[in-house]
């Protein structure tokens, strides 16, 4: 083909001194021509057509090709393998021009697979992701490190076109850098074993949602990638934690609160001291009207009444007789209310235990668990309850503990 536009150039009367200047630059305008034709058509033609056959296929795993854009990558392979192909056949072989052209050719090439294979790559995670029930198995890490040595071959590579070279020859040269990649790459080998071992202890997966004070991390795992963790905190905002911190550092997943089913709540009711008393009869005749204590009243009256008669002693004896108490009785009564609340968890541990007096009263610590662990269901739950409870201390002659206020002193002039 040079030779035929050679040829022509000298039957129109272009002088020797120009002839090779002018071959080159005819030959140079038909190979931009001919490539910029090649990727008007493997874009705007071939694309169209693959992604009509996509979109009317019925399967969803090619969308994700053109999610990731594999298809448009291999595309713009066709005018870097046309430049190549015509150079040798428009360009004279030995000109630098033509070098120059076929290194680039070349390592347009190297670098325009090496990014189709990441979009493959990519493809292929994607896939798993929305396919894989293990979801304690991200293969991101895995897909992040093949990436990384595919862009380091193809680098190699692009450097041993641009050399001359073979890439033997700069492989060869890699063993007196080892100690300067290791320093560089560090982070990433420390990484990927940590994701290995993250991996395979289930420490944590995307979705789960954990607490790392240290990094300001309070949200759900987003993504689990070579290097960083991505976590979506709760106020929208994402925080990047170094991959090996998850394995070196301690932190807290809230997994096994999601998978259990029950949701604790661990809080306390402050009982002014002064307002403890044993109950009379007046206030027992009261109480007998609250319909989840009836059961228990009767029950613990018997009792006292035996053990009273047992060891001789008046039941009016407010000294040495047994006699109920009005925040034992209390207690009793949240008992029976959290056993017959809808949604408190029925398997898990419930319980209202008496914790030691201290200067701002008498602790009554609620323990359980709610069976929703949406957290604004969760938080809903845990308030109605207590308003429920606060509101019903009075009933038993209780006082719940506040530090006094204005509106204490006032009352007190």
């Amino acid at each position: 083909m040079k030779e035929l536009i050679s040829a022509w150039l000298t039957e129109q009367g272009i002088s020797a001194a120009y002839l090779s200047i002018t071959t080159t630059t005819i030959s140079g305008l038909i190979i931009f021509i001919l490539c910029a034709l090649s990727y008007y058509f493997a874009k705007h033609q071939v694309l169209t057509v693959v992604h009509r056959l996509v979109i009317a296929s019925r399967n969803s795993w090619d969308d994700l090709l053109i999610e990731h854009k594999v298809f448009t990558r291999i595309a713009l392979l066709f005018p870097l393998i046309v430049l190549l192909f015509l150079i040798p056949h428009l360009l004279p072989t030995q000109s630098l021009f033509s070098y120059f052209l076929t290194v680039v050719a070349k390592v347009g090439i190297t670098f325009q697979v090496a990014r189709a294979i990441s979009a493959l790559l990519n493809t292929a995670n994607s896939l798993y992701d929305k396919s894989s029930s293990k979801r304690y198995l991200p293969i991101n890490a895995t897909v992040q490190l093949i990436k990384l040595v595919v862009y380091i071959v193809a680098t190699i590579l692009a450097i041993s076109f641009v050399l001359d070279k073979s890439p033997v020859y700069l492989l060869s040269g890699l063993g007196a850098l080892t100690a300067v990649l290791l320093l560089i790459f560090q982070d990433t080998i420390k990484g990927l074993v940590a994701s290995i071992q993250i991996s395979a202890n289930r420490m944590v997966a995307p979705g789960d949602w954990i607490e790392m004070p240290k990094y300001g991390a309070d949200g759900d795992v987003v993504e689990i990638g070579l290097n960083t963790v991505k976590v979506k905190n709760f106020d929208h905002t994402v925080t990047t934690i170094p991959t090996y911190a998850l394995v070196s550092e301690s932190f807290k997943n809230w997994r096994g609160m999601a998978v259990s089913g029950g949701r604790r709540i661990k809080r306390s009711i402050i009982i002014d001291v002064n307002s403890v008393h044993f109950c009379d009869q007046q206030e027992l005749n009261e109480l007998n009207n609250v319909a989840l204590l009836k059961g228990y009243l009767v029950e613990k009256q018997q009792q006292l009444q035996l053990s009273n008669q047992q060891n001789g002693i008046d039941e009016n004896d407010r000294v040495n007789a047994r006699n109920l108490t009005n925040i034992g009785t209390f207690r009793a009564y949240i008992e029976v209310y959290l056993q017959q609340h809808t949604k408190v968890h029925k398997q898990m541990t419930c319980m209202v235990r008496q914790l030691p007096a201290s200067p701002t009263g008498l602790p009554l610590e609620l323990y359980f668990f709610t069976n929703d662990t949406v957290w604004a269901n969760y938080e809903n739950i845990q308030a109605d309850i207590f308003d429920h409870l606060f509101a019903m201390a009075k009933h038993f002659n209780l006082r719940i503990f506040q530090q006094p206020s204005g509106y204490d002193w006032q009352a007190t002039r």
